[in-house]
């Protein structure tokens, strides 16, 4: 296994430990996220090409707390470099999945 694969898990084992608080997620969203994805279930956002509405990725059958975190942690061409500490990673992705279905 590559040295990245190894520090990933432990990441992710260690991400998932902690108390996953959805509101104090959805605030971490208004602050960081909201200048580009629409965050919340019916709200419009920016209309930017290519940009997916936290609703849509809630709903993914595929998305998971894992395939979030491990989403969240990969750097992306045209997403800023926002650093998030595991409790905020933890709360993004329960806002994130806390939406599931809420359409």
């Amino acid at each position: 296994m590559r040295i990245w694969q190894v520090v990933l898990a432990t990441q992710l084992l260690a991400g998932a430990a902690l108390a996953q608080d959805p509101a104090a997620g959805r605030r971490l969203a208004e602050a960081q996220c909201s200048s580009c994805h629409a965050i919340g279930p019916g709200m419009s956002g920016p209309v930017l090409p290519g940009v997916t509405p936290f609703q849509a990725v809630a709903d993914r059958p595929a998305t998971t707390n894992l395939s979030l975190q491990a989403f969240l942690r990969t750097p992306h061409a045209r997403m800023p470099d926002i650093v998030l500490n595991g409790q905020q990673l933890d709360d993004l992705v329960a806002y994130i999945l806390s939406l599931r279905g809420t359409r």
